[in-house]
């Protein structure tokens, strides 16, 4: 089934279940309220949730028309979001970037960050960033939502605890991340809200697709209505969901309604770097790799982070041509309330 938050007056929202050719939904709030209600009581709640969707695709549940732009971020706000990095040939191309080695370690085990998880921004929403100087960059990845995952699971036993997926642009802001690791204390400042797509998805929609850990379908990313990036999630991803929720649940219990990320979904093209896609690559998920490889090639990066006016949009579609999850699409703005520091 499909699940969506349509927003209200209230911070987090209201369920409703979605068609699953994205263009219908029903409330479905005397079930639960929220989506985080429904995570909270998943056993109980998730059967009735699935009757709904099945009258919706057979004509026998009362809808209302879905449109994406109404969508919040599945869930507004979360008890925990946190980002792995499970495509290594991107993290080794973002410090190579900035002149840092890659210990050997990143092969084996997980990097991980906390962001900040008290509001996310609704799918359509405006980046909004306060000076075009900070190197504003999307990063296109796919996230789960587990339910409650016992410390020290296993990653069989983590696997079996996701209940959701969704797509995320993990907003980061490039020129404050090198001082900002310097400091030895991980991201900040230099990780804005991020936006997740329209709707999360259970497993069995996606179909063969899933193969329980990993989604094996090409990331959509366009800058500015031109094509930028087609890399497959389920291609060179070193760790999967089940060893990312895993390593996130090493010494603590995960709550229901933690969001865990993939990190920047990142192919390699015959063992070495990809191309962009006007060169016949699948391209990027973020404009670092593709500044990093023009360095490589040229001795310095041509192509410029995101500027006021940008637009970025990430999808999802699956073997048919239909899109699953709906679409982020955001338009970089100024933020007028402060002056930049």
């Amino acid at each position: 089934m499909k699940l969506a938050t349509l927003k209200d007056s209230t911070r987090d929202g209201r369920l409703v279940v979605v068609s699953r050719d994205l263009t219908r939904c029903s409330e479905v709030g005397h079930i639960a309220r929220t989506l985080q209600a429904a995570l909270d009581d998943w056993e109980h709640v998730a059967p009735r949730l699935a009757l709904i969707a099945e009258g919706i695709e057979t004509g026998a549940q009362p809808t209302i028309r879905f449109h994406e732009h109404d969508a919040a971020s599945p869930l507004p706000r979360a008890y925990q979001w946190a980002d792995g990095s499970a495509y290594v040939n991107h993290v080794e191309l973002v410090r190579r970037a900035r002149g840092a080695e890659m210990p050997a370690s990143f092969w084996t085990d997980p990097l991980m960050y906390q962001g900040g998880s008290d509001g996310f921004l609704a799918p359509r929403e405006p980046i909004v960033v306060a000076d075009e100087a900070y190197g504003i960059d999307m990063e296109g990845e796919v996230a789960v939502i587990t339910g409650d995952v016992a410390m020290g699971a296993s990653p069989e036993a983590a696997r079996g605890a996701i209940r959701l997926l969704m797509l995320v642009n993990d907003v980061s802001l490039r020129g404050l991340i090198p001082e900002e690791l310097a400091k030895g204390f991980g991201f900040f400042q230099s990780k804005p809200a991020s936006a997740f797509s329209p709707v999360a998805v259970t497993p069995d929609e996606l179909e063969d697709a899933w193969d329980g850990g990993k989604l094996h379908l090409p990331l959509l990313v366009s800058l500015n209505g031109r094509p930028f990036g087609k890399p497959n999630a389920g291609i060179d991803m070193t760790f999967d969901f089940g060893q990312l929720i895993a390593h996130a649940a090493k010494t603590r219990h995960l709550a229901a309604g933690t969001i865990i990320g993939s990190g920047t979904v990142s192919n390699k093209l015959d063992g070495g770097p990809g191309k962009p896609v006007g060169e016949g690559g699948d391209g990027y998920s973020c404009i670092a790799e593709l500044r990093m490889i023009e360095a490589i090639e040229s001795g310095a990066p041509k192509t410029p982070f995101m500027r006021f006016g940008d637009q970025v949009r990430i999808e999802m579609k699956n073997h048919a041509g239909h899109s699953i999850f709906g679409a982020i699409e955001q338009t970089v703005g100024k933020y007028e309330g402060a002056e930049p520091r």
